[in-house]
């Protein structure tokens, strides 16, 4: 069939002259056209600023000039300097009286994830409370929804200024993967992605008491299950299969450090960093033995593993999550709550607050490298996932930790803990033009975090309330 034909096929008067046909087609070219070169970056940008912060230095460049060249940082300086360099046509960007930062990266999060807290009477069926519900039904729930929710929720983090994510793990078999790469291919807006795939556990973890029939085919749509060296090795092979970029491993009693151990091993074989889920002083043990390159939470560590950490060069991943009253936040506009579940809400926070601060300092003190995620999964009534998570990361100030080191947590450190120094986490030269805005100064309101009024990733501007596109 000739081309004209098969275009006769499309437009309804299919008995109009010759040309008007033609005309048709070339006017729908020519719109297709125009609209992809609308929406495609222009190859040169020059933002300007009143302040740039380096957050590895604390060094401030007032004012600043940052020249963008096809999704790249090309020059950074004062603007006479840098304007000297740009070519004619650049676009510009003034942002005025605002700061520049690197693009957030958050170290910790879940995309496929946005559990409803259940009322009290709920989670009182089952062993892990308020989580396993929610979790059981997003193992159950159709994995298009899944696949949907996991894209708004790219899209919320990105709106929000934080342009990297590493998502570890509840995605499914391949959620993560697939988001991450349908973002790299422009079908859907959202933030690079370290994609982790299952998450590997030992069997009785995070859901017991399933239906004998179903368990292995539930559980094998969210982990892999950890049994011994060889399925340790086996199930690092299965993810890196699915092209993950790392693998996370969740620790408990019934881990032990051989089995962990095989799957650094193996991981590290194919190139793949091992980030593991730790939460008392056993497990976190278990990680450090088995030369894990993360431990996330780590909230019972002592100074004594810190330091080992320290020496070994592990990373130590904060996620100050519960901090803060997060459980009251969260639960208050949706559901009614009990005297007593209010009052041991309160107790619990105010017990939290007060290790959370102590388990800050110590990490400070001790000189292990540190970044951070905000390990959100929750639904955050009257807030985008976005908005949810910057709030989490400034609780770290709340914390006391100084706001430099609260922002080098969430760009410079975490790009080290990803493996990504070369790529995201400051403002230079060779990096990906990944950058955010605010309107203040951070480092004497770290609040400003929460109000991010500019964001670009790839030299494409996805947010601007400051100054001319």
């Amino acid at each position: 069939m000739s081309d004209l034909a098969v275009h006769n096929r499309s437009f309804p008067n299919r008995g109009a002259p010759a040309r008007i046909r033609i005309f048709l087609v070339l006017a729908v070219l020519l719109f297709a056209a125009e609209r992809v070169a609308a929406e495609t970056p222009a190859s040169n940008t020059l933002v300007k600023a009143a302040r740039l912060l380096d957050p590895r230095t604390g060094a401030v460049l007032s004012p600043a000039a940052v020249l963008i060249e096809d999704g790249k940082i090309k020059e950074v300086g004062p603007p006479t300097q840098v304007q000297a360099h740009a070519p004619n046509d650049v676009k510009r960007i003034d942002l005025g009286s605002a700061t520049l930062l690197p693009g957030l990266i958050d170290g910790h999060t879940h995309l496929f994830l946005d559990i409803v807290r259940p009322p009290d009477a709920e989670a009182q069926r089952h062993e892990n409370g308020i989580f396993a519900p929610g979790l059981l039904l997003a193992l159950v729930e159709s994995p298009t929804k899944r696949a949907l929710l996991g894209a708004q929720m790219a899209r919320e983090d990105l709106e929000s200024g934080i342009t990297t994510v590493r998502n570890l793990g509840h995605s499914g078999i391949d959620g993560d993967t697939e988001l991450r790469d349908a973002i790299k291919a422009g079908r859907v807006s959202g933030p690079r992605i370290l994609a982790s795939g299952r998450k590997l556990i030992t069997r009785g973890e995070y859901v017991q008491n399933l239906n004998p029939a179903l368990a292995d085919a539930i559980l094998e749509q969210e982990f892999l299950l950890i049994d011994g060296t060889d399925r340790a090795r086996q199930a690092v092979r299965q993810n890196a299969f699915q092209n993950v970029d790392l693998i996370k491993v969740s620790a408990d009693e019934n881990l032990t450090v051989p089995e962990l151990a095989a799957v650094v091993e193996q991981a590290h074989r194919q190139h793949l960093k091992v980030a593991v889920h730790a939460i008392d002083k056993t497990s976190i043990q278990t990680a450090i033995d088995a030369g894990a390159d993360s431990i996330e939470h780590g909230n019972e560590v002592t100074d004594t593993q810190l330091k080992q950490m320290r020496d070994k060069g592990i990373f130590f991943d904060l996620t100050p999550t519960f901090y803060g009253g997060f459980l009251l936040k969260i639960t208050e506009p949706n559901i009614v709550i009990s005297t007593a579940s209010r009052a041991a809400d309160a107790n619990s926070a105010a017990r939290r607050k007060e290790r959370y601060d102590q388990l800050v300092q110590r990490v400070l003190k001790s000189g292990v490298k540190f970044g951070a995620g905000s390990d959100i999964c929750w639904f955050y009534p009257e807030k985008t996932r976005g908005e949810a998570s910057t709030q989490i990361f400034v609780n770290l100030r709340q914390a006391r930790m100084p706001a430099l080191d609260v922002i080098r947590a969430i760009t410079s450190n975490s790009a080290e803990m990803l493996g990504w120094q070369d790529r995201v986490g400051a403002i230079e030269p060779e990096k990906f033009a990944d950058l955010v805005a605010v309107a203040g100064d951070p480092l004497a309101d770290i609040s400003e975090l929460e109000r991010v009024r500019f964001v670009m990733k790839d030299g494409q501007v996805v947010r601007n309330e400051l100054g001319p596109r």
